[in-house]
């Protein structure tokens, strides 16, 4: 049971990385000020594999509305994704993808919404930047070079996700030999390096906890590492950067109260220092943590 005490000696053992600050700066002529004010990105699936039947929208029409829902109900960027992160979801080809995502994109942006898109794709990523995407949801390892280029042409923050492996779908057993928060900061500094040295200075540190590792199916197993990724994701932003979660749903738990999982998770996210939390749950997530800005 997670308790004072055990938060109490996390944050001794960690005072230093505590009081970090990261960089600021503008998405899209939006200024987010993330050491004094988190923010919320909201999803739209475009995939019918997406298990999260709320956030799966089958027609333009359809992700256009939820899309402007979510922004009416506080997200400040709204996140595309055209391919299901599920292991037995299937793959889709660049070309399908882009047929879902660029006139949902457009439209978004028509409107003065944020969008982000999530893939690992050099030519999903292209076409969403021409298109005016404003974040690219970085979800693979391979071609960074490409991927940091494009991003600078279109002045395009990066989520740099953490991944073991090529992307989020070619994933094996999470790798618990080490501290994963020091595997994260030593990956974190060679991808930070790369991109800067590509001309990329609005980057985004996510951990990854939404892929689907095997030796992660177990739920407390995963329960476990989701929730001391989330209390210890302060460390990371010692690195100087905004650190973004993916909020995940614990459905063995949360059984048919679910949709209440990602704002719990939020709490702990936030306790543990988030600037970005990405979740399928925008109004209940905005709800928790305007709450615990009472305090």
């Amino acid at each position: 049971m997670l308790n004072l005490e055990q938060l109490a000696e996390l944050w001794e053992r960690n005072r230093a990385a505590a009081s970090a600050r990261v960089q600021e700066f503008a998405i899209g002529g939006k200024m987010f000020a993330f050491n004094s004010r988190s923010a919320i990105m909201g999803v739209v699936n475009l995939s019918p594999d997406s298990w999260y039947r709320e956030s799966v929208c089958l027609t333009t029409d359809a992700a256009v509305a939820r899309g402007r829902t979510l922004a009416a109900q506080g997200a400040d960027l709204v996140d595309l994704g055209a391919e299901s992160t599920l292991a037995q979801a299937a793959r889709a080809d660049d070309t399908a993808q882009n047929g879902k995502l660029i006139p949902v994109l457009r439209e978004l942006r028509a409107g003065g919404i944020l969008v982000s898109v999530e893939t690992y794709s050099v030519a999903v990523a292209r076409a969403a930047l021409e298109a005016g995407a404003n974040v690219l949801n970085l979800t693979g390892t391979e071609e960074p070079d490409e991927f940091f280029r494009l991003a600078a042409a279109h002045d395009a923050a990066v989520i740099l996700c953490y991944v073991q492996g090529k992307n989020v779908r070619e994933v094996g057993n999470f790798d618990f030999s080490a501290d994963p928060i020091v595997a994260m900061r030593e990956d974190f500094e060679r991808r930070i390096d790369l991109a800067r040295r590509h001309g990329v200075g609005k980057l985004l540190l996510d951990p990854g906890l939404g892929f689907y590792y095997r030796n992660l199916q177990d739920s407390a197993v995963r329960v476990r590492h989701q929730m001391a990724v989330f209390l210890n994701s302060f460390r990371l932003r010692t690195l100087g950067f905004p650190v973004c979660q993916a909020l995940p749903h614990a459905f063995e738990y949360f059984r048919d109260e679910v949709r209440c999982a990602e704002p719990f998770f939020g709490v702990l996210a936030a306790l543990g220092k988030t600037d970005l939390f990405r979740t399928h749950e925008v109004p209940r997530t905005r709800a928790v943590l305007e709450t615990m800005k009472v305090w």
